[in-house]
């Protein structure tokens, strides 16, 4: 499954509209969408170094986009928040996760949690939007130019190794996902 996705993305990485696949994936990551656009933006900078940069940007603008719509969902639904909490016994939920969430906002943002869940909880917990998009900018910014400039300049061995070991850097990047959740929660 994962070779075929990984297929995929680097045939539509070398179409015409990648650019607009890109920028789709990483707006619609900050809402729903479960594939992060790394996933995305690494096939097109393999398969056009020169661009690098312009692809990172593009990445960055529909991810803080897809973010802020994310954000807005989080906001918009805290009735429903506040109904289900109060039906599970926990009425002061929310008021007890706005607080964690003022402590440790800004360490959550910059988690490598999927975006979706951290945009959403930061308009549940009214984080403080423009904190919120200066975060996310300066954070999702470093990383998809971090992941673009690397794969600038090492392209060839990085995908080499990509290619031949897929299974095994998912699977490493979800172990540190979770022991990232893990270390979060028992913190507090």
């Amino acid at each position: 499954m994962l070779r075929s996705l990984y297929d995929r993305l680097m045939r539509l990485a070398g179409t015409r509209y990648a650019v607009l696949w890109l920028a789709l994936e990483a707006f619609c990551e900050g809402v729903f969408f479960p594939i992060p656009p790394d996933l995305m933006l690494m096939p097109m900078v393999l398969a056009h170094p020169k661009r690098s940069w312009i692809y990172a940007a593009v990445c960055l603008v529909a991810s803080i986009c897809g973010g802020s719509v994310g954000y807005a969902v989080g906001y918009f639904v805290e009735p429903v928040g506040r109904a289900i909490l109060a039906l599970t016994g926990n009425a002061n939920g929310l008021d007890s996760f706005r607080h964690l969430y003022a402590q440790f906002g800004l360490l959550l943002i910059a988690l490598p949690i999927p975006y979706k869940l951290i945009a959403i909880a930061s308009g549940f917990a009214h984080f403080s939007f423009p904190t919120f998009l200066i975060a996310s900018t300066c954070i999702r910014g470093a990383r998809f130019f971090l992941v673009a400039g690397l794969l600038r300049v090492y392209g060839a061995p990085i995908r080499a190794f990509v290619e031949k070991r897929l299974v095994l850097v998912i699977s490493a990047v979800a172990v540190v996902l979770v022991a990232l959740v893990l270390v979060l929660k028992f913190h507090h």
